[in-house]
């Protein structure tokens, strides 16, 4: 792989990371909010887990999309190697 590949790839990686976590900071924050409107509103009636629980389904497949989860790019060279040798015995 040659040195401008390498570059741009490293600058692809340094976007998903930075997006990941800027999304993730504005999860945090909003939903501090949200929950603070909660507990000054209806202290009684917790409806701030709804977005709480719905967001953070969205946050997590952003997380698994951007650091691999269980099919990430090392399971991917394993299973293309994998492959590769069933492949080259039959």
């Amino acid at each position: 792989m040659d040195e401008q590949t390498r570059l741009e790839e490293a600058r692809k990686r340094a976007v998903q990371l930075r997006e990941f976590y800027q999304h993730l900071a504005v999860y945090v924050v909003v939903n501090a909010v949200l929950l603070a409107i909660n507990l000054v509103t209806s202290p009684g009636r917790y409806w701030f887990f709804w977005p709480l629980f719905g967001w953070g389904i969205g946050v997590a497949f952003h997380a698994l999309s951007v650091f691999g989860g269980l099919w990430g790019k090392a399971w991917e060279k394993r299973k293309i190697k994998e492959l590769m040798d069933r492949d080259g015995q039959g």
